[in-house]
């Protein structure tokens, strides 16, 4: 007898029962929210310097033009500025003869101050404060570092606020990202990445129109009134905007997210959010809780940590640092030395911007139906050889072709850092997503995608610990096939 019941029990043991699957927190998203709302924010940041033209006084003898390279040279009343002294910082503040040290220090401060902020406050955005709270912060920090600069007595205090500007800036733009897509089901992920790289493109298009009007009037009036918007921005934000529930789950606030969800389901008049839906969405939250309590760490140094006792994780952002180091340098580094292309600094920041429309167009077709790693790689091979034709074309021979290429190098480039934001948005699970996306702004090449796995397609984990599961299984899937292959 014992052996039939020992012979039996195989029948019922030998394979566990699997538990009854735990709904994601995007199916859950999806449950509650059903579609998307239509409220869309614009976020306008704009900071320029311009290398103002001079001219010869009439009747200086001492002023040979076509052999003065630069004023520097000349007495002080043999020549002139083209337009008011005031109306740049290089000629209010003579830095064209300054030296090339306190000439960079402008620019320079703005981005260390990128840099510094990038990462320090993504720490903060994933554990303490949130994607909300550390978005209405950089953007009223940023403002108000903005406005301030218009008051700059000298260069040392214009470069310590441009350097405040940055360290806020730093947060704006994967922020707004990160919280965009958390706060809207999976199927609607990507229209809401091609609304936020829209709206960017639409700010940077604004950019030559408000610099052209205040062309007359002193640099700093461009300053105060393009920083004002910002503040603005905050407001709304604080009073139109919801956390992201996804953030507020893995963090263990269950009810806050719960209240969250309830109130966009209402707003989009969506009849998922009803008691079974949130029992649902309880029962996630509260597996979710048990398996990841590591990542729901207090200090904001968990975030960190926790990246770095796991090999797969520092493999992928140094890959995507890699990555995004290269397109960084193009996409940020053309619009700033875009005036050497062109004659006209308005129209060459406008053909830029207008090169980010199609390129905003590409990124949502590319990431809804193409791969994440050739992608990547192509775009950025396609950018690499436009830039090189820019180099090849003499300077003057043929200035048409030399800006077609220009732009065309920029295109491939936005469309490529579009793709990486949302890779690495989709590479790292939600407690890492800020400090996943800043590997982007610090991070040669985009060949180094090939380092990376394939995210088209797949759900987005919600911890570390999901995560490696699915990279275990990938690993054994990829065993497994060449297997088959070698046995074929």
């Amino acid at each position: 007898m014992a052996d039939d019941d020992t012979a039996a029990a195989p029948l019922l043991t030998s394979h566990k029962a699997k538990p009854a699957e735990v709904p994601s927190i995007d199916d859950i998203i999806e449950t509650c929210i059903g579609g998307t709302g239509a409220k869309q924010l614009l976020f306008i940041s704009v900071f320029t310097e311009a290398e103002p033209r001079w001219h010869c006084v009439a009747g200086g003898s001492s002023c040979p033009r076509p052999a003065a390279a630069s004023p520097c040279a000349l007495p002080p009343g043999a020549w002139a500025w083209d337009r008011p002294a005031e109306a740049s910082v290089v000629s209010e503040w003579a830095l064209s003869c300054a030296g090339p040290a306190v000439v960079s220090l402008p620019a320079s401060s703005f981005f260390a101050g990128c840099l510094a902020g990038g990462f320090l406050l993504t720490m903060l955005a994933d554990s303490l404060l949130g994607r909300k709270k550390m978005l209405v912060a950089a953007l009223a920090s940023m403002s108000v570092a903005g406005a301030l600069t218009a008051f700059a007595p000298n260069v040392r205090a214009y470069a310590a606020l441009r350097f405040a500007s940055g360290f806020a800036r730093s947060m704006v733009g994967t922020c707004a990202l990160v919280l965009s897509t958390e706060l809207v089901g999976k199927r609607w992920r990507n229209t809401a990445s091609f609304a936020a790289f829209s709206c960017f493109t639409l700010g940077f298009l604004s950019l030559p129109a408000v610099a052209y009007a205040f062309r007359e009037a002193s640099w700093r009036s461009l300053y105060f009134w393009t920083s004002l918007p910002c503040l603005f921005y905050a407001v709304l934000l604080h009073f139109l905007a919801q956390e992201s529930p996804r953030w507020l789950l893995v963090r263990g606030r269950t009810r806050e997210a719960v209240e969250t969800l309830q109130q966009i389901a209402s707003h989009n008049g969506s009849s998922g959010a009803t008691a079974s839906s949130l029992s649902m969405l309880l029962n996630a939250c509260a597996s979710a809780m048990y398996e990841d309590s590591g990542t729901r760490a207090g200090d904001a140094f968990a975030t960190l940590r926790a990246m770095l006792e796991r090999r797969w994780a520092i493999r992928r952002l140094a890959a995507v640092m890699a990555a995004g180091f290269g397109v960084g340098i193009v996409y940020f580094g053309m619009p700033l030395s875009v005036g050497s292309l062109g004659p006209d600094l308005y129209l060459s920041v406008t053909y830029n911007a207008l090169s980010e429309l199609p390129s905003a167009v590409l990124s949502w077709f590319v990431i809804a139906r193409a791969n994440r790693r050739g992608s990547v790689a192509a775009l950025a091979a396609a950018a690499g050889a436009c830039s090189l034709a820019c180099v090849a074309i003499p300077r003057g021979a043929a200035p048409a072709a030399r800006m077609a290429a220009e732009l065309l190098s920029f295109s491939a480039t936005s469309t490529a850092y579009n793709v990486i934001l949302i890779y690495a948005i989709e590479l790292f699970p939600t407690s890492f997503w800020s400090f996943g996306v800043f590997g982007l702004a610090i991070g040669f090449s985009g060949l180094f995608a090939a380092c990376l796995p394939e995210t088209r397609g797949r759900s987005l984990s919600d911890t570390m610990e999901e995560e490696g599961r699915k990279q275990a299984a990938g690993s054994s899937a990829a065993v497994a096939k060449n297997t088959d292959s070698h046995l074929v």
